[in-house]
């Protein structure tokens, strides 16, 4: 969660001294110093956080936030700033919106694609196997390729397949483009086996092309992953054990996970979910508060009617900033312990945001199959 800072830690002559900024800013001096983004300690406890972009007019837009922060201009400089007051232990993703396009942070090295960068308070809690990836960095893709022409969903979609240590159980990454494009899954879940703490896996990267749709409890989007997708994978020649078939999902994606394994126990008996987006009905999206309907949503009520979950292994993750969204993953949480299922509770330094989630995805995948 990040708000525009209410005071200035900088002043007309100490300029941004606070932030180890030498010099008048706008200066060669200046800007030969500045680097990404840098936190001071704030008075609640939390940080103020101070971004800079070089250039014209601009203003920040941030994962976790529906309204851009605007920039401030130094003066008459080509030095625009904003002092962003951040929570203690937050990683977010941002990135400049300026003259109608986005643009990742050219001060900051850690990016996510080619648009976006990852900024963390200095008390974030690190986040091993994930490289630190610049805007023009190509992230590696597996070589084995599945072109699906799925008759239950229509249309093509592109599915990658990597062997993580030599491959074992599918893991099903919803969002799989996201994985590959923005956030290097690949190296991070190969990192992560390599140091023990993953066993081995088969990844699936599984794109969506319309994720309100797709993503909103179908047992359409199920049923195809069964009886088109699966088969695919199994006919690639890479190894993939289905029998003990992870789904990971954020959001939406959570969502979607948690309903696959109510609805298709024999399909998915194991999830890790990051952020599910439990207060989700069928007319949820044309409130004008989504999340302010019934706590826990459709889901919710599916759970009350007490399913057997037995075989079900489920991690949940949420943000610990994501205040409007606890109340509905709390009780999903219980809902789904209550009804038989091993649990697995957890929360997350970030908003409603990937960068935040990903050290997460990793740890519950592993638990998931543990």
């Amino acid at each position: 969660m990040t708000e525009p800072a209410l005071g200035r830690a900088a002043d007309t002559e100490k300029g941004f001294a606070a932030y180890g900024l030498p010099g008048e800013p706008g200066t060669d001096e200046f800007w030969a110093a500045a680097g990404a983004p840098a936190s001071v300690p704030a008075d609640d406890g939390g940080w103020t956080t101070l971004f800079l972009w070089r250039g014209t007019a601009a203003s920040i837009g941030f994962e976790d936030r529906p309204e851009p922060v605007p920039l401030r201009r130094w003066g008459d400089t080509d030095c625009w700033y904003a002092e962003v007051r951040m929570p203690a232990r937050l990683r977010v993703t941002y990135r400049f919106l300026a003259d109608d396009a986005a643009y990742a942070d050219p001060l900051n090295p850690v990016g996510a694609g080619g648009d976006r960068s990852i900024a963390a308070t200095p008390d974030a809690p690190t986040q091993p196997h994930w490289p630190a990836i610049g805007a023009s960095d190509v992230l590696p893709l597996p070589r084995t390729r599945i072109r699906w022409a799925s008759e239950r969903l229509g249309g093509r979609r592109t599915v990658r397949v990597h062997p993580v240590g030599g491959g074992g159980p599918v893991v099903l990454l919803l969002d799989g483009d996201d994985w590959l494009y923005l956030h290097p899954a690949v190296t991070a879940f190969d990192s992560a086996a390599a140091s023990g703490e993953m066993p081995a896996v088969t990844l699936v990267f599984l794109p969506a092309k319309d994720r309100k749709a797709e993503f909103a409890c179908r047992p359409e989007l199920w049923e195809a992953v069964r009886d088109e997708l699966l088969p695919l994978v199994a006919e690639s020649g890479v190894t993939a054990d289905r029998d003990r078939l992870v789904v990971a999902g954020q959001s939406l994606g959570g969502l979607s996970a948690l309903y696959a394994a109510l609805e298709f126990p024999d399909l998915v008996s194991r999830v890790a979910c990051q952020s599910g987006s439990f207060w989700w009905t069928p007319d949820a999206m044309d409130l004008a508060d989504p999340l302010g309907g019934p706590v826990g949503g459709a889901v919710a009520a599916r759970l009350r009617e007490r399913p057997d979950l037995s075989r079900l292994r489920v991690a949940f993750d949420v943000g610990e900033h994501e205040t409007r969204m606890l109340p509905h993953c709390e009780l999903t949480e219980a809902l789904t312990e209550q009804a038989g299922a091993t649990v697995r509770i957890s929360r997350s330094a970030s908003g409603h945001d990937r960068a935040g989630w990903r050290q997460a995805l990793l740890r519950d995948v592993a638990w998931a199959l543990a």
